[in-house]
């Protein structure tokens, strides 16, 4: 018949590395390493996110209220007609 479906292909000079699933820790030093990083990167990253967003949000709505004020009639245009 023919090859099974992981020996499709023969490639060459490739050294793949491998470790027992028991001889692995998934999540080692999560609480002590992981969290103060994340802080850490928010941290570094807050003065290049939030103010782009600040402005776009600050325009969006004065553009929505712009759009909103400039759709209504001017009822001063129309005093005088009967």
């Amino acid at each position: 018949m023919g090859k099974h479906f992981g020996n499709l292909a023969r490639v060459r000079h490739v050294i793949s590395y491998s470790l027992s699933p028991f001889e692995q820790r998934a999540l080692p030093n999560v609480l002590s390493h992981g969290v103060p990083n994340v802080g850490r990167r928010f941290a570094s990253q807050v003065l290049k996110v939030v103010p782009p967003l600040a402005i776009g949000y600050l325009i969006y709505s004065w553009g929505d209220q712009e759009f909103e004020r400039l759709k209504r009639k001017n009822p001063a245009d129309y005093e005088h007609e009967q």
